[in-house]
C-alpha cells in the first residue's frame, strides 16, 4: 500500500508539471504575439492619442500687427511652404483689422471709402486670394480671422464716416484703451451696424474658396460700453421704461446685452450657411468667464445652440498650473463632447519671448487631455521674434509635429 501511494503521488506531480509547462509556453506565445502587434504601431501613436487617429489641429494666426508676413507675395508664399514642411495644417489670416479689410472689398469701399487697407504692401494684390491658392496647394486649411470684430481705431475712417454707429461709456466717452491705443466700438445692437458686419462676412464667404471663418471676443463688446442713446432707448423699451444699471457688470444688464449679441451670432451663422454650407464657423475666445463678463460673448451658449463648429480656446498663461486648470472647466469638457476643441497657445509677443520648452510642455498637456489640437499666436513669434535661434525654434516644432496630421473637420466626419 505504501509503495502504491508513493507511485500515485509521483505520477500526479509529473502530470501537474507537464500541464504547468504547457500553460507556461502557451502564455509566453500569447504575450509574444501581443508584443509584436504593439511594437508594430508607430511610437508617436503611443505618445499622442490625436496623432494615432490621424487628426490634430496644428494652426497659427497670421496678422498684420507686429508682423510683415502678409505684406509681400513671395515672403507669404515661402512662409506657407515652410509651415507645410513643419507639418502645420491650418492658417488663420487676419482679414479685418484697424478699421480696414485686408482684401479688396466692395462693401468696405461703399461704407468706409477705401476698398483695402492703405498699407503699401497690400496694394495691387489680393492677399487673401494668395493665401487660399497657395495654402490649398500646400494642403493647408485656410480659415480667415475677423480679428477686430466690432472694434476700430478711434481715428479710423470708419469712425469718422459713421460716428452715429459708435457706442459709449456711461460718462458719454467713446474711447476705450487697448494698451496704448485709443479704440472705439461699433454698436452691435444697431441694425445698420449688424448689416455692415454681416455683409463683410458674407462677401468673404461668397468670393473666396475658404474652409471656414473665425471670430473671437471682439465679436462681442466690452461690458463697460452700451450707454449710447440708441441702446439705452432699446433697453427702456424692453423694460417698461426702466434705464439700464449704471453698474456695467450688473447681471441683468450683462445678460440683456449678451443675449442680443447671441441673436446676431445666430443670424450670421445662418447667413454663412446660406451662402456656403460647408464653410466652418470657428470661434477663438478667452475662457468663458472672461469672455462673458468682460466682452458679453457667451460662447458657452453659442456652442450649446450649435453655432460653433470649431472652438480654439485662447489660454495665454505662463503659469503651468493655471494653464492646466483652464483646460479642466466643465464648459470646456462639455464642448469637447460635441465639436473639435483646440487650445490657443502663446508663442510670444513683440516684446515678450516665450521659450520653446514652455511651448512644448503646454502642447503635451493639451495632448494628454485629448483636445483636438493647438494653434499658436502668432506667426512672427514662431521663429522670428524670439531669443532662441530660428533653427532652434523650427527644430522644436519639428519634434512636436514629427508626422503629418489631418485637420479635425467636423463637417467631414470628425467625431469626439
Amino acid at each position: 500500500m505504501k509503495v502504491f501511494v508513493k507511485w500515485c503521488g509521483e505520477s500526479l506531480l509529473r502530470n501537474i508539471f507537464v500541464i504547468r509547462k504547457q500553460v507556461f509556453f502557451a502564455v509566453m506565445l500569447v504575450l509574444s504575439v501581443v508584443a509584436t502587434v504593439m511594437l508594430s504601431f508607430p511610437l508617436n501613436a503611443q505618445i499622442t492619442p490625436n496623432a494615432a487617429l490621424g487628426s490634430e489641429l496644428r494652426g497659427v494666426w497670421l496678422t498684420n500687427i507686429d508682423s510683415d508676413v502678409l505684406f509681400e507675395r513671395d515672403r507669404l508664399k515661402k512662409s506657407l511652404q515652410r509651415l507645410d514642411e513643419l507639418n502645420f495644417n491650418t492658417v488663420y489670416p487676419a482679414v479685418w483689422n484697424w478699421g480696414y479689410t485686408l482684401y479688396p472689398s466692395k462693401v468696405a469701399a461703399k461704407v468706409i471709402g477705401k476698398a483695402i487697407d492703405p498699407t503699401p504692401g497690400l496694394q495691387g494684390r489680393d492677399m487673401l486670394k494668395e493665401i487660399v491658392t497657395e495654402g490649398h496647394k500646400e494642403g493647408l486649411t485656410v480659415i480667415p480671422w475677423f480679428e477686430f470684430g466690432f472694434m476700430a481705431p478711434a481715428d479710423s475712417l470708419l469712425a469718422k464716416n459713421r460716428p452715429q454707429w459708435l457706442t459709449s461709456l456711461s460718462n458719454g466717452s467713446r474711447i476705450v484703451k487697448e494698451g496704448t491705443h485709443d479704440r472705439v466700438w461699433l454698436n452691435p445692437f444697431r441694425p445698420d451696424v449688424q448689416q455692415f458686419i454681416q455683409d463683410l462676412i458674407v462677401e468673404i464667404v461668397r468670393n473666396y474658396d475658404i474652409d471656414g471663418i473665425q471670430f473671437d471676443d471682439h465679436f462681442g463688446l466690452p461690458s463697460e460700453l452700451g450707454y449710447d442713446a440708441y441702446t439705452v432707448a432699446l433697453y427702456k423699451k424692453e423694460h417698461r421704461g426702466q434705464a439700464p444699471s449704471k453698474n456695467p457688470r450688473d447681471p441683468e444688464w450683462v445678460r440683456w446685452r449678451a443675449s442680443k449679441i447671441t441673436n446676431f451670432m445666430q443670424r450670421v451663422f445662418k447667413a454663412i450657411k446660406a451662402t456656403k454650407r460647408d464653410c466652418l464657423v470657428s470661434v477663438a475666445p478667452n475662457p468663458q468667464r472672461f469672455s462673458y463678463e468682460y466682452f458679453l460673448a457667451d460662447w458657452q451658449k453659442w456652442e450649446r445652440m450649435g453655432l460653433i463648429e470649431e472652438l480654439v480656446l485662447q489660454i495665454y498663461r505662463d503659469d503651468l498650473n493655471v494653464f492646466v486648470k483652464e483646460l479642466e472647466y466643465p464648459e470646456v469638457k462639455a464642448a469637447k463632447a460635441h465639436i473639435p476643441v483646440s487650445i490657443g497657445i502663446l508663442s510670444g509677443l513683440k516684446n515678450r519671448s516665450v521659450p520653446m520648452q514652455q511651448i512644448q510642455t503646454q502642447v503635451q498637456k493639451v495632448r494628454d487631455r485629448n483636445f483636438a489640437g493647438v494653434s499658436f499666436f502668432f506667426y512672427e513669434t514662431l521663429w522670428n521674434l524670439t531669443k532662441e535661434t530660428s533653427s532652434q525654434r523650427q527644430s522644436g516644432f519639428q519634434q512636436m509635429f514629427a508626422q503629418p496630421a489631418k485637420y479635425p473637420n467636423l463637417i467631414t466626419g470628425w467625431k469626439p
